[in-house]
């Protein structure tokens, strides 16, 4: 937008439609709310738009979920196709866009999906459409309504993207390292490090690593390792330099997101959870606490087996394909959508002790194939996964990846652990028709009737036990993922006993008051959830958080009764539904 528009336009802009459209969302966006502000106010019947189809992503479906959600005369989606070939005649440049129609009447609306496309000799594709009738929902989709599920505390402050860099010259080779001291200048390896980016880990890892200088001025380098100071000076102040931000030209020699908070996670883990976060395949693994992570990966602060083995099922990943976004033809794994509102399963010792040892043995399978075969990569394997799920005929490269990846194997252990995860949620039910199939890691357009039937089934009931979750949360029981880093302070005394994902000292179920949080938008969030449980008084309310916050609750309130979420019958506060 800047380099099209220009920094006084776009500040403009921004300014104008401050706390209605979020100011990462596309420029398309703001042409959206026009008309949908338009359509609600009953100056237009309908409206409709071409868009790239990053309209499913967080960024712009916050757009979308305002209009929708609306307390007075919300927007209803009419028709939506979600993602659709589009091809440049000009330049022959192919994208993915998306359509959306709305419109002030309530009702069902129509959602094509392409189920097959092919390529013409016109600068066209051939598409093929399936047409479902239903309320469409803001991540344009029909069914359960996963865009209107919230976070839960107990996934909160253990996930994030890894670091950004804001310069290439922090890359190093292994040579480079040992030239700048790696290896004979003591203390050095703090501060260069291992360094993984997303094809690091879904092609072929380049084994590079990265200088990283967090916690030490421009003069502590200089001192120390002056070798060091003189590379990121020569290679990294300049870009810098003409950096518009502040910080980021101030601070040249640290990158420009750090990710204080990612150290502060992981700081006693030996090994953490990690995603890219834009793959054609959805897959989770463990990286060693010495890989720096790339800002394309999402990662999970736990070095439990079990949280990994539940994200790596076939539960989570259609979780993930429906919250997330997509970018082009890519799903996107928005650790906001996908995994801080997830409910974890409440699994006894025993189930959860059996999740960790196959989600163990799929980690090390995968790695060991990868190490005795350098040409092999975790997009191959996936792939011929999914030709042999959907019993496709596997060419002669495929059969070559097959035999390296030992894929036969790696299949009956992502079937054992769905077997596994399913058990735990008690819906072992749904086994037969989701088990084995194809789309396990990746978005399947034509599926049987059967498996979309179960994957629409999970994901409904997924939906109903994070409002369950929501509703526990608000009387203080939080299943915590991470309880000794999460809640460090907890009243031992309120535990209930039971224990999330096995009996560990590091997870679990804990009842107590939770604290006023001190960020405007989770005080709303809050308080809409405590009344979402039950309705209550201004001082009932207040007294469900430690020290009893009426002062500072009470603009909360005002505010959300002014804007009709929220009424006053009784001297209770009421959700309006």
């Amino acid at each position: 937008m800047r380099r099209a528009l220009g920094d006084g336009y776009v500040d403009a802009l921004r300014a104008v439609y401050r706390g209605e459209v979020p100011e990462s969302a596309d420029f398309v966006m703001y042409w959206w709310h026009i008309a949908a502000e338009t359509v609600r106010h009953g100056q237009a019947r309908r409206f409709g738009f071409i868009t790239t189809n990053s309209i499913r992503q967080t960024f712009n479906r916050r757009v979308l979920e305002a209009q929708l959600s609306a307390a007075q005369n919300p927007l209803h989606l009419a028709f939506a196709i979600p993602d659709h070939p589009w091809v440049d005649a000009a330049d022959g440049a192919s994208v993915r866009i998306a359509m959306t129609v709305g419109r002030s009447e309530a009702g069902e609306g129509a959602l094509l999906n392409v189920i097959a496309e092919q390529e013409t000799n016109e600068d066209a594709h051939e598409v093929t459409l399936a047409e479902r009738l239903g309320i469409l929902h803001a991540d344009l989709t029909a069914g359960p309504n996963i865009a209107a599920v919230g976070p839960m505390t107990a996934n909160a402050n253990i996930s994030t993207p890894g670091v950004k860099l804001h310069g290439s010259g922090f890359i190093v080779t292994p040579d480079e390292a040992a030239n700048l001291g790696l290896g004979h200048v003591p203390g050095i390896e703090r501060y260069i490090r291992n360094y993984r980016n997303g094809r690091d880990l879904t092609d072929k890892p380049r084994g590079v690593k990265v200088i990283d200088l967090f916690g030490l001025t421009a003069e502590d380098v200089r001192h120390r390792y002056p070798a060091i100071y003189q590379w990121v000076l020569e290679r990294v102040k300049p870009e810098r330099d003409q950096n518009n931000r502040a910080g980021y030209r101030d601070k040249w020699w640290i990158f420009g997101e750090a990710r204080s908070e990612w150290r502060r996670m992981c700081a006693t883990l030996p090994r953490y959870i990690a995603t890219v976060e834009t793959a054609k395949h959805r897959t989770f693994q463990f990286l060693d606490a010495d890989i720096l992570p790339d800002n394309r990966l999402v990662n999970i602060a736990s070095d439990d087996a079990t949280i990994l083995g539940v994200l790596s099922s076939r539960i989570h990943v259609q979780w993930a394909l429906a919250a997330g976004g997509t970018l082009e033809d890519r799903p996107v794994y928005t650790k906001t959508r996908c995994f801080e509102t997830y409910p974890f399963p409440d699994a006894n010792s025993e189930q959860a002790a059996h999740i960790r040892d196959l989600a163990e043995q799929l980690d090390a399978h995968r790695k060991r194939q990868q190490a005795e075969h350098a040409e092999l990569t975790l997009t191959g394997m996936y792939n011929v996964l999914e030709k042999l799920r959907s019993g496709a005929t596997l060419s002669a490269q495929d059969r070559a990846i097959h035999q390296a990846g030992l894929v036969s194997i790696l299949a009956e252990l992502h079937d054992a652990l769905d077997h596994a995860v399913l058990d735990a949620y008690g819906w072992s039910d749904l086994a037969d028709a989701l088990v084995g199939q194809p789309g396990g890691t990746t978005p399947l357009p034509d599926k049987h009737v059967a498996l979309r039937e179960a994957e629409e089934e999970i994901l409904t009931r997924l939906v109903a036990l994070n409002t369950q979750r929501a509703a526990e949360e608000a009387q203080g029981q939080i299943r915590w993922l991470r309880l000794d880093y999460q809640a460090p302070n907890r009243d031992v005394a309120g535990s209930t006993g039971t224990l999330e994902l096995g009996d560990s000292e590091t997870s679990g179920v804990v009842t107590q008051k939770p604290a006023w949080p001190s960020s405007l938008a989770e005080q709303i969030e809050v308080v809409r959830r405590q009344l979402a449980a039950s309705p209550a008084s201004t001082d009932a309310l207040a007294a469900r958080f430690k020290r009893k916050p009426v002062k500072a609750l009470t603009p909360v309130l005002t505010a959300l009764h002014t804007l009709g979420f929220i009424t006053h019958e009784a001297e209770r506060w009421r959700l309006v539904s």
